[in-house]
């Protein structure tokens, strides 16, 4: 899917008005291991994938990495609450693959909203689907056993178990690489 259908899923676009959205947006490409937010640095942007695969994690005070979710093609990512509130990151992204992004400022993306009622829309939308998304993963978390995040990670995420390391499919589901393999 092009940026464009997915822009369309939520809030139909003209051709003029997709040409005036990607006005907002600037390219970039970032390597395998390249970080696009760093833990305790400022966030300026959002980031769209077109192509490729990131990770959100943090690592608590024992140095245990937690892997707060992927992106994969058509998919947003930041830190939400430093995007948002002008705050230190909490969490890194880096790319697990070399990937190509759509980045939106926070400024672009205030003042498209101003501009194009379309696009206001669409973020409030994709803003419900990423509450939901990101409760039920607690809600995953807190009743499911590991068989069962695994198969939710199977349902959010097709085909990602062959694009991830054992090490980090295991961080994602909270367990051990022994106990993956026993999911398999």
């Amino acid at each position: 899917m092009n940026f464009k259908k997915h822009l369309d899923l939520y809030s139909p676009l003209t051709d003029a008005e997709f040409e005036t959205v990607l006005n907002y947006f600037a390219s970039r490409k970032v390597k395998k291991k390249e970080y696009v937010i760093r833990a305790g640095h400022h966030v300026h942007h959002t980031y769209w994938v077109q192509k490729g695969l990131l990770v959100s994690t943090m690592h608590d005070e024992a140095g245990k990495e937690h892997i707060m979710q992927f992106a994969i093609e058509n998919c947003w990512i930041t830190d939400q609450n430093a995007f948002y509130n002008k705050e230190k990151a909490t969490f890194d992204i880096y790319a697990l693959e070399p990937t190509e992004l759509l980045c939106l400022s926070f400024e672009n993306r205030e003042n498209l909203c101003k501009e194009m009622h379309k696009m206001e829309h669409f973020f409030r939308k994709k803003a419900n689907d990423s509450f939901v998304k990101q409760q039920k993963r607690l809600l995953t978390y807190m009743v499911s056993d590991a068989s069962e995040r695994y198969d939710q990670l199977l349902r959010e995420y097709p085909g990602i178990t062959q694009r991830l390391s054992k090490k980090t499919l295991a961080a994602y589901l909270g367990v051990t690489r022994e106990t993956l393999s026993r999911l398999k």
